[in-house]
């Protein structure tokens, strides 16, 4: 007897992961966004440690699983934490694992940089500026031959001014600074109490161990202690404004380059107060017209998908 059973629906898959989730949208072949979803953490930065391989493998089975429920994968474009540029070995290894998890052929497997995909979500090539700040803190501009060109995003060592771990550090550091003056004087100031009881004690035992132990992205999260404590304390104003105007630097070390275009600002530290924008916007000069919004990168991957590797 012959089956009839129907085909499952060939789906164009655009991914937006990093070390937080893995944001997947998919189209059908009209093009049409017919499903979205989150599964577990996936990056480039698993690949070279071994400990994190098993993270790895559970975010492609899970994704796998997500997608079965809607068709079939036929293309993937991904935008991927981790990965410097489309030809290098995390992004072939990237390439391959996709390929092979969700039973496509590799040439229908395309891992780039998330900024690649974030930029293309905010710009079409060569249009303009995205600075995105989140944890770290990053500027990028595609060009019109699709090279991406980048200021800032050094790590939490070398720079990321502006995002979320550097609120986190300087505010966590002008308190102890304050403390080796005046022993005490955190109480009468709301800035380190928002931080103090978002760290659960005040002693610098604690202190020392979330930010020497602890992970980025938990240290970043203290910026929001910093945006509770702004409506209260002039110290965590002055901080947020700074962070906009750190992120302006981005913006215009682009402009230096490429000349003026307009800038759009993406990205969670944007959301914890007002004032970042508002530092960002005072940074920048008229040529350089500022918006902000909030991207949907997963679903302009998915759109790449489906435009540049659904028929290959």
């Amino acid at each position: 007897m012959v089956s009839t059973a129907a085909a499952p629906r060939p789906l164009a898959i655009g991914l937006d992961a990093g070390g937080t989730h893995t944001r997947w949208a998919a189209v059908d072949p009209q093009g049409r966004l017919c499903a979205e979803g989150e599964v577990a953490p996936l990056s480039g930065l698993m690949l070279a440690d071994p400990s994190k391989r098993a993270q790895l493998q559970l975010a492609l089975r899970e994704l796998s699983q997500a997608l079965a429920i809607h068709g079939q994968a036929a293309a993937v474009y991904g935008g991927i934490t981790g990965v410097a540029e489309p030809e290098g070995p995390a992004a072939q290894a990237l390439n391959q694992a996709l390929a092979e998890a969700l039973a496509l052929p590799i040439g229908r497997v395309a891992c780039h940089s998330d900024m690649d995909i974030a930029y293309r979500a905010a710009f079409a090539p060569a249009e303009g500026y995205l600075v995105y700040a989140g944890t770290g803190a990053i500027a990028v501009h595609l060009d019109a031959p699709g090279v991406l060109h980048r200021a800032g995003g050094r790590g939490y060592l070398l720079g990321d001014e502006g995002g979320g771990f550097w609120i986190a550090r300087e505010a966590l550091a002008a308190i102890w600074r304050r403390e080796d003056e005046a022993p005490g004087s955190w109480m009468n100031s709301p800035l380190a109490r928002h931080v103090f009881d978002h760290l659960g004690g005040s002693d610098w035992a604690r202190s020392r161990q979330f930010m020497y132990a602890g992970d980025r992205g938990a240290v970043g999260r203290l910026a929001l202690a910093v945006a509770a404590a702004a409506p209260e304390d002039p110290q965590a104003r002055a901080l947020l404004r700074q962070a906009g105007g750190q992120l302006a630097r981005l913006a215009l070390a682009l402009s230096h380059r490429f000349g003026p275009k307009p800038v759009l600002a993406a990205g969670r530290a944007l959301l914890l107060h007002p004032l970042v924008l508002d530092g960002l916007q005072e940074a920048l000069p008229p040529t350089l017209p500022l918006r902000s919004g909030q991207l949907q990168a997963h679903t302009t991957a998915a759109q790449l998908a489906h435009t540049l590797l659904r028929f290959r």
